[in-house]
């Protein structure tokens, strides 16, 4: 799974890997800076502990990562 989000901060995309077959879960950060995890539920929890909706130009199309990502991975926040 990959999701590129148009950050308000930032002319590059804040970006989403969740690749279960290759074991690797990062993002790209609005300041192109970037984190690794070692699961897919480490990457859900930091997104819901760091990002917002209103940092994104599209708040619908963060919520709908949301979503999809909470369908395969649940967390509870």
């Amino acid at each position: 799974m990959e999701f590129s989000l148009r950050s308000k901060e930032s002319a590059y995309p804040c970006e989403v890997t969740i690749d279960e077959d290759n074991g690797r879960y990062m993002i790209r950060k609005a300041d192109s800076s970037g984190e690794v995890f070692n699961t897919p539920e480490e990457l859900v929890t930091w997104i819901l502990s760091n990002w917002d909706s209103e940092e994104f130009s599209d708040q619908d199309e963060f919520e709908m990562m949301i979503q999809e990502i909470q369908v395969y991975f649940p967390i509870n926040n």
